[in-house]
């Protein structure tokens, strides 16, 4: 379906079913009190400008960085619906295989992302029952399959933590303000690994490598409004659209 304590996580989850893409209610970004724009030089790099013109710098953090707690609705289950392709509720590994070919992955990395994403977060999905054959994933639970060593842009009920958001930029966009390069993805994954979370190192790594391959733009950067698409579900209606119009082109 690509964010922690399940023990194997999917190929292509990105925090994908989770891969778990933030994009939500909040643009609470905090502005630096009266900057000059005209004292600023290129050696100071800036982090942002919010949609008003305000200049936002990158140091110091404006967010509690112990802040656990997010907002809001559950947008971790928004996240993961558009994999739920009948909308009952509850996802399927062919619903799955469905949902990658649907965004423009080939026939075999949607079969092995519809048998391991499945396989790897059933049995968190649906607490006290019966292990089913057809490996179904409860939409509803979904934040109890939460990994570790992950950004926690979602906290543990699947809310969208702001401040953990925009630390992946104050701490990591060293290159660009909005957006992040390969190596820094890399450092980010290994500043977020929990000691000895081995699967969770292995899940994070595969879901931020498959997320950047996928979503990179044509300078090879992830952009900051791409990871938030992805943490909301939005990148994935976004993907189906782009290749359903490539398909319709070819045709």
């Amino acid at each position: 379906m690509t964010l922690y304590y399940y023990k194997l996580r999917p190929l292509l989850a990105f925090e994908i079913i989770l891969l778990i893409p933030l994009i939500y209610k909040t643009n609470t970004i905090f502005c630096a009190p009266s900057i000059n724009k005209e004292e600023i030089t290129q050696e100071k790099k800036l982090d942002y400008l919010n949609n008003t013109g305000s200049i936002i710098t990158p140091s110091p953090s404006p967010f509690n960085e112990n802040e656990d707690e997010g907002i809001g609705e559950n947008v971790l289950i928004k996240h993961v619906s558009f994999f739920d392709r009948n909308k009952d509720g509850v996802i399927y590994p062919w619903e799955t295989f469905q949902g990658f070919r649907a965004i423009g992955c080939d026939i075999m990395k949607s079969t092995v992302a519809g048998l391991v994403t499945n396989m790897a977060l059933t049995r968190e999905t649906r607490p006290g029952k019966f292990p089913s054959l057809l490996i179904p994933i409860e939409i509803k639970n979904i934040a109890k399959a939460k990994h570790g060593s992950d950004t926690g842009v979602y906290d543990t009920q699947g809310r969208f933590v702001p401040s953990k958001f925009e630390n992946i930029f104050i701490k990591h966009a060293h290159t660009h303000a909005n957006a992040l390069t390969a190596e820094e993805v890399d450092e980010m994954l290994k500043e977020n690994r929990e000691p000895k979370d081995y699967n969770g190192w292995y899940s994070a790594y595969m879901e931020w490598k498959i997320f950047f391959e996928l979503c990179k733009d044509k300078n090879g950067l992830l952009q900051r409004d791409t990871i938030r698409a992805l943490y909301d579900g939005s990148l994935f209606e976004r993907l189906e659209r782009e290749t359903q119009s490539k398909k319709h082109n070819q045709e």
